[in-house]
């Protein structure tokens, strides 16, 4: 024990040793300290003040001022997005600045972009406008021919209230002239001339059918230019239409439909040459209003292409401003107002570098008064600290996504990093799908450096982050895929002759009969000649099944063993005695027996039948066992190891729920008197040791809690076994599905002499590998091998019920979205 005692600690066996400490700072060096501390990354700091609402913390006002200009920044980028431009990368140096002298640029960014904006958004409105005017009045004339020699110095146009907007300024006097000339006879035809959607038109038109009770004529044309949409920033595709129609009334009613659809109704005189000069004014607008639209836009991508410079800069300072003010919003002021105090955890490798932290804040500040720094006691639990790299970064993310380690708890990640891939490569058996998984990990690490930099998709980033996981599947797949002798489903000669031959020249055709053995086994792995032989299910079926049972009682044992290794560390020996000791004596009286008959089996040749024998261990334990006996004394050891296993239900149940009870009587027995001594004392003055004191001891909840754990594992020992026999089944499913792709799809297509089908069955070949076999069976491999590890290995020792170190960190803000 004193050898185990002086071992040296692994870095991922065991959480950080972490530290409860009390920051006391100076206000004028609170802020430049906590810029320190969140470059640092190694303290998590306690929030002092969470009965506060947000709103009523002493930094509100600057956190209010970092949302402020985070807004603005969000609004820049999406305007430099939505002009097209790309944002420069990140210069190597800057200089420094203020965050006061940040607002004050943000501030005038905004308001001159917005009036650029705005500016842009008018000249738009009145260039589609006109560019809606002119095509119009093309369109028109084509309707208006036919009229032309029907009527002589008549103008039919429209009032003023017509127009859908009032940006016609230059064509003013031509229009006036136009409404101040004399107006055709009431009951004369008239006409309005105007634009809409094209996907609205047919309601247009069937709505104006209806309320002029079909006395109009309605002609349209579709528009040579599509039109941007300024809401949508869209291009939109529009309908020129003149309506013809007689008397005021219907005018009136033409009018309203239009307004309601949108229309946008326009003047067209009758007169050639008056719609002759008004076009030409109309084309020389365009002309003026497209050189000032372009001026425009260059002035604007200038201006955002200056605010893109500095964009990232600027991101990053308020996103590291305002988790400053967060941080500092967690303090408290002391009694004086003149100091901030803070609480928090940290590691204690790094209480030297925060105290170095901590001194440079105060030489930098130019304060006076330096910031205190010690170490305090805490009542809850602390918080859990693993220092990862990237190979075993991804490992300990797939026990955290279980729970997370208790404080100091055994980590279940240090014997993740080798069980996790072998047991997924023992499901996965095949090294030519593992050497394409392997290409495809080293494919990631490769690129690491700029896979790393990019925003990548969900499924992409998932496989990023995996890549070493995915590597080692993929080497242990190669490995277990060499013993079972699979290249994709077919067997090779890798490590020299079958052991098997024809017995003579008439069986040089057959798989099974006439073969004999002629030499020692096959070296390494299965060999090549069951392979499609008619005892080849039989055979792997038994291999594959007593092999699953081996590494499923391994791994339990494994487990149970390091809830050893967690109650000797937190010097339990109760648990030890009463639920370490009963739980291995259980286990392995069963299921380790029945291990020990199939290696006994293997190593001897035996027929034995191992089902007759577990069953009857219970049914009849003192029969005799006859042909089915295996090793001299196995019907003794059987009765032994029988009753040991009935000795261990009531050795897990009973004694721990009593003995604590007795523990807790004789830890308080004659203490009342003290406790009630300390009864004037608030529940909060009272010291640590009272407040325990004063908890009752619930022995029903403790017994209950013993009986269900005690169940769950009797029952758990025979389910979870049973549950390591889907490494057996996924791996035959994934061997004969290897198989029919190989033979009826590859070989079947090669039958043929045809090209054509022979490309085809390669293709469909190559599909079924790629999709199926390496990508939905990967999945399925690796969910089954993390539910081992979830529910059969990690339930016999770990709790993870803790919570996790989370420090004040810039580098943990970089992918944060506000």
């Amino acid at each position: 024990m004193e050898y185990i005692d002086n071992m040296p600690l692994m870095d991922l066996m065991r959480s950080e040793k972490m530290t409860f400490v009390q920051l006391i700072i100076p206000a004028e060096s609170a802020h430049r300290a906590i810029t320190y501390l969140g470059q640092l990354g190694l303290l998590q700091f306690r929030d002092l003040n969470a009965e506060k609402s947000p709103f009523q913390r002493t930094f509100v006002n600057q956190v209010k001022r970092c949302v402020e200009m985070a807004r603005k920044l969000r609004y820049f980028k999406d305007q430099i997005h939505k002009a097209g431009l790309l944002l420069p990368p990140l210069p190597a140096s800057q200089p420094d600045t203020e965050l006061e002298e940040i607002e004050i640029q943000l501030a005038e960014h905004e308001h001159e972009l917005i009036e650029m904006n705005a500016n842009s958004e008018k000249l738009r409105q009145s260039y589609n406008e006109l560019l809606e005017f002119k095509m119009v009045l093309q369109k028109a004339s084509g309707f208006l021919v036919s009229s032309s020699s029907h009527t002589t110095d008549r103008e039919i146009e429209l009032d003023e209230n017509v127009y859908s907007n009032d940006n016609h300024g230059d064509t003013a006097s031509l229009l006036e002239q136009e409404m101040h000339s004399e107006l055709s006879n009431q009951s004369g035809v008239r006409f309005i001339s105007g634009i809409i959607c094209k996907s609205k038109v047919l309601q247009f038109e069937r709505m104006l059918f209806r309320a002029t009770r079909g006395n109009m004529l309605f002609n349209q044309a579709v528009a040579d230019d599509e039109i941007l949409d300024p809401s949508s920033n869209e291009m939109v595709e529009k309908i020129v239409f003149v309506v013809f129609f007689s008397g005021e009334q219907a005018r009136t009613k033409i009018l309203k439909i239009c307004e309601a659809f949108s229309a946008n109704c326009y003047p067209v005189p009758e007169d050639t040459t008056k719609r002759r000069q008004i076009t030409q004014e109309v084309l020389s607008r365009l002309s003026e209003l497209e050189t000032t639209l372009d001026a425009g836009l260059r002035h604007r991508d200038k201006a955002l292409t200056s605010i893109g410079y500095h964009l990232t800069k600027w991101i990053n300072m308020v996103k590291t401003q305002k988790a400053v003010y967060d941080t500092l919003n967690m303090l408290n002021f002391d009694v004086t107002k003149k100091c901030l105090v803070g609480e928090g955890w940290c590691p204690i490798f790094a209480k030297t570098k925060i105290q170095e932290a901590l001194q440079r804040a105060t030489f930098d500040s130019s304060s006076q008064v330096g910031i205190i720094f010690h170490v305090m006691d805490a009542v809850e639990s602390p918080p859990t600290y693993f220092r990862t790299n990237r190979f075993t970064n991804a490992f300990q993310e797939i026990v955290d996504a279980y729970g997370v380690a208790k404080y100091q708890e055994a980590n279940p990640a240090v014997y993740t990093i080798v069980t996790f891939p072998f047991l997924f490569a023992v499901m996965f058996g095949d090294w030519g799908h593992g050497i394409c998984l392997l290409l495809g990990a080293l494919v990631l690490i490769a690129r690491e450096s700029k896979l790393s930099s990019q925003k990548l998709g969900s499924f992409m980033e998932m496989l990023f982050g995996g890549r070493y996981v995915l590597l080692l599947m993929s080497i242990f797949s190669i490995y277990c895929g060499l013993i079972y002798n699979e290249f994709f489903s077919v067997p090779f000669h890798i490590f020299g002759d079958s052991a098997y031959k024809c017995r003579d020249a008439t069986c040089s055709d057959a798989q099974t009969v006439g073969l004999i053995k002629y030499k020692d086994p096959y070296p390494f792995g299965v060999d090549p000649s069951w392979r499609g032989s008619r005892s080849e299910l039989p055979f792997l079926n038994s291999l594959k099944m007593k092999m699953s049972i081996l590494l499923g009682v391994a791994q339990m044992n494994l487990g149970i063993i390091l809830s050893y290794f967690n109650a000797r560390f937190f010097s339990s020996s109760l648990d030890i005695k009463y639920q370490f000791i009963p739980q291995i004596i259980f286990l392995n009286s069963l299921f380790g027996y029945l291990s020990l008959l199939v290696v006994v089996k293997w190593c001897t040749g035996s027929q034995a039948d191992l089902y007759h024998v577990m069953i009857y261990m219970f049914l009849s334990p003192f029969e005799a066992l006859g042909e089915n006996r295996l090793f001299w004394g196995q019907s003794v050891l059987q009765v032994i190891l029988l009753l040991l296993a009935l000795i261990a239900v009531p050795w897990m149940l009973f004694p721990k729920p009593f003995i604590l009870k007795r523990l807790h009587m004789e830890r308080f027995q004659g203490r009342t008197y003290g406790i009630l001594g300390t009864s004037e004392m608030g529940s909060d003055d009272q010291p640590d040791s009272a407040r325990e004191r004063a908890e009752e001891f619930n022995f029903s909840e403790v017994f209950v809690h013993q009986m269900i754990h005690s169940i769950e594992f009797v029952l758990g020992a025979v389910s979870n076994t049973a549950s390591y026999l889907r490494l057996w089944a996924l791996s035959l499913a994934h061997s004969e599905l290897s198989t029919v792709f190989y033979e009826k799809v590859l070989l079947l297509a090669w039958g043929y002499e045809n090209i054509i089908i022979r490309l085809v069955g390669l293709a469909v070949f190559a599909f079924a590998t790629a999709f199926i076999l390496l990508m939905m069976e990967t999945l399925s491999a690796f969910l089954h091998a993390l539910r081992l590890h979830w529910v059969e290995f990690q339930n016999k020792f770990y709790h993870g019920d803790g919570y996790k170190f989370m420090p004040f960190s810039f580098a943990l803000l970089a992918d944060d979205e506000d």
